[in-house]
């Protein structure tokens, strides 16, 4: 194996291993405010922009996941979608941008949302995250407290995503997002945020999954709304169901 290959490898089970360890309260924290709001027939939404859009994505419409779950997409800042490529970036730094797009959704008090914005310190993130809340939401900020203590705040309040949320889950990833160096290449590379940002994600799910499957089987509950793979027998015929039934709490099929 190449040995930046392997040293990639290596950089990222250990990122995993120290999230998994270092964060496993704040992601039952998570977790339980998850299942409270699927028991209470709540909506959930994600927002990332850019490159955090990515884990925000992987949780809404997907085999093994809950159904109330929608994306937040604000066109042009979904991924790398927008060209150029550069105004997407630009978008993050608009003021009011954040609160138009709350509005035009169904988002009540009560609903949760996740927030995921590597560094934290951007406009649009922050401003979603404080009028969220003012509405009633309850926020999940997926962020890296390594950036507040390294760059300043683009948001004229001077608080960062982390200031606005009723729970965070630290990414841990480093300044940069850089886990590799070459003594040829003149900054570092190898990103991980993805990974794991999207393993936080993943495991908060599970998690709430499991609470909800522990009341369903001691009868207290039913079970978790979640969508089956379309590739398996009964797929489709399963989701279409499962979308009908929690109509009311999704908005991607409008």
């Amino acid at each position: 194996m190449n040995d930046l290959v392997g040293r990639y490898f290596d950089a990222a089970i250990a990122h995993l291993n120290r999230v998994r360890a270092e964060e496993s309260d704040t992601i039952e924290a998570a977790a339980a405010l998850l299942a409270e709001a699927i028991t209470e027939g709540r909506r959930v939404f994600t927002f990332g922009a850019g490159h955090s859009s990515l884990p925000a994505q992987d949780v809404v419409y997907r085999a093994g996941g809950l159904v109330p779950m929608n994306l937040l997409n604000v066109p042009g800042m979904a991924g790398v979608t927008m060209m150029p490529a550069p105004l997407a970036s630009a978008l993050e730094r608009v003021s009011g941008l954040a609160t138009s797009t709350l509005d035009l959704t169904p988002a009540t008090s009560g609903d949760l949302l996740f927030l995921i914005s590597l560094s934290g310190r951007q406009v649009m993130p922050v401003e979603l995250a404080r009028y969220a809340r003012d509405r009633g939401l309850k926020v999940i900020g997926v962020t890296s407290l390594a950036y507040p203590d390294e760059v300043p705040a683009a948001h004229p309040s001077g608080t960062y995503l982390k200031d606005h949320c009723d729970v965070v889950l630290d990414s841990k990833v480093a300044v940069g997002d850089g886990e590799l160096t070459h003594p040829g290449a003149e900054t570092s590379f190898g990103p991980v945020s993805t990974i794991v940002t999207s393993a936080l994600m993943q495991a908060v799910v599970a998690s709430a999954v499991g609470r909800l499957a522990d009341r369903a089987a001691a009868g207290d509950a039913a079970a978790p709304p979640l969508f089956r793979s379309g590739n398996v027998p009964g797929g489709t015929e399963w989701n279409t169901k499962q979308m009908a039934d929690n109509a009311e709490r999704i908005f991607y099929t409008y």
